[in-house]
């Protein structure tokens, strides 16, 4: 470390062109000793150090060439800490052999893939519901940017399970857990595999359904609500009142969250257990 930090007035923010210069003056060393002893004999042998220039010159250009190439796997493993920084996973893995530059390829490697996995793990956590296993309103918002690309249409429904405060108050808290978890799977496995649903809080649900217009939405949530009506679930007698609006792009989802929640609103307003959409 010590001559690390010495030749740090070389070049500072470039570690190659350091070692680089170095190597540039060793590799001078034999035709500076060869000009500085004919000068001070005075013997010159202009075909000798000819000779000694030109292979200089060479092997100037080649140890370069070499070095560069030797310190590749070190720009590697720079950039494998950059994702590792940005909470990426590495793809192409450079395979190094046994000596410290491998041993370097492989800890980086290993250290960036597990930081990848904590990442994923930590990201899967932070945007879903732990009761319901479903995604959460964080995971809602970031799953449909993805999914509003441009000005692609869908349509977004908002759900709240009707008299839930009641079912909690007779029931206990725990038969009203049960409740929201289960409301939660029978909804994943009705709606579409494009469509999007989350746990928006509490007792209330949300649906994206890209691609859909405000009727497809509707015979959507409607399938839902007759199969809860055909196939009650666990424990109580469970309907549920939906607001639906429509949207072009995710520029516009927080208005159209406004919108669906209105019509939800009118739909638990007029006697629940129906579905309203937002003018």
């Amino acid at each position: 470390m010590r001559f690390y930090k010495a030749t740090q007035f070389l070049f500072p923010r470039s570690f190659e062109l350091r070692l680089l210069t170095i190597c540039f003056l060793a590799v001078h060393v034999p035709l500076i000793a060869c000009i500085a002893f004919s000068a001070a004999t005075w013997h010159w042998q202009a075909d000798t150090l000819l000779v000694i220039l030109l292979a200089t010159l060479l092997g100037t250009a080649g140890g370069v060439a070499a070095i560069h190439a030797l310190l590749a796997p070190l720009t590697a493993a720079t950039g494998m800490l950059r994702s590792i920084q940005k909470g990426e996973r590495v793809d192409e893995i450079p395979v190094g052999g046994e000596d410290l530059v491998g041993r370097l390829l492989r800890g980086v490697t290993q250290a960036a893939n597990d930081a990848a996995d904590r990442s994923e793990e930590l990201t899967i956590v932070a945007e879903h519901d732990s009761l319901t296993k479903i995604l959460n309103r964080r995971g809602f918002l970031r799953a449909a940017e993805r999914a509003l690309v441009g000005d692609r249409p869908a349509v977004l429904a908002l759900i709240d399970l009707d008299h839930f405060k009641t079912i909690n108050d007779h029931l206990g808290h725990a038969a009203g857990d049960e409740l929201l978890h289960a409301f939660a799977q029978r909804m994943s496995t009705v709606i579409r595999q494009s469509d999007i649903c989350a746990r928006w809080g509490g007792e209330e649900f949300a649906v994206l359904l890209p691609g859909a217009n405000l009727s497809q939405a509707h015979d959507a949530i409607e399938r839902l609500r007759s199969s809860i009506s055909r196939h009650p679930l666990p424990g109580v007698g469970l309907t549920f009142s939906c607001g639906l609006a429509a949207t072009a792009g995710s520029a516009e989802l927080d208005d159209t969250a406004r919108r669906a929640d209105k019509a939800l609103y009118s739909a638990k307003h007029h006697g629940r257990n129906r579905i309203e959409a937002a003018e």
